[in-house]
């Protein structure tokens, strides 16, 4: 589990008048029934895509939008051929166009929108992740966030928010390799560059 892949993120900009707000696992089959790889790539994941906060069921997307996806860095090559792809999420449009390449890099902050968990249990997830943290030769506390729940995955997923603050270069570069957990496909386990603990 230590042993490093190279990863990096593949940013796409895209063109949808709205989505659903409970949208990871339509996204996740769009992609996954375009791109047959991604769902057989261990590490690879989607990250969360940022809707506008609203209280509607369909979430409207602004001009900043990006649709990210991390995977090795051999399959660049794949994504970029899908500039101006089409995906349908349920009868809405997703275009995706201009993919541009971003490289992990090493910060001593990260953090997870969300991480899949069994229940809402915090102390039980909190000790699973001790043992994935170990095996990753990561020593720092993760700090545990807010529980919330996935929709739209069958039956509804417990996940948590969760930062790791002063980590070294090597850890940080291992962490956003691995992620942790389960269902990075769903935007779970997947850890972005964070400058303070206040989304915690």
């Amino acid at each position: 589990m230590t042993e490093s892949q190279d990863m990096v993120d593949v940013a796409f900009a895209v063109q949808c008048a709205g989505l659903p707000r409970e949208h990871a696992t339509l996204l996740a089959r769009a992609l996954c029934a375009s791109m047959p790889w991604l769902g057989q790539e261990a590490l690879a994941g989607i990250h969360p895509i940022r809707v506008v906060h609203g209280l509607g069921e369909l979430a409207l997307l602004s001009q900043r939008t990006r649709l990210l996806l991390r995977v090795p860095a051999e399959r660049v090559s794949d994504l970029q051929a899908f500039d101006a792809a089409e995906l349908d999420l349920d009868g809405h449009a997703l275009r995706l166009i201009q993919p541009q390449v971003r490289e992990l890099l090493p910060h001593g902050t990260l953090y997870a929108y969300r991480v899949a968990a069994a229940s809402a249990d915090e102390p039980a997830f909190m000790a699973g992740l001790a043992k994935e943290l170990a095996a990753l030769d990561i020593a720092v506390e993760p700090v545990c966030g807010k529980h919330q729940l996935l929709g739209g995955v069958g039956a509804t997923q417990h996940v948590f928010s969760l930062m790791l603050h002063g980590l070294n270069p090597g850890q940080s570069l291992r962490l956003q390799q691995h992620g942790l957990g389960p269902l990075r496909l769903l935007g779970c386990g997947i850890f972005v560059p964070h400058k303070s603990a206040a989304a915690v």
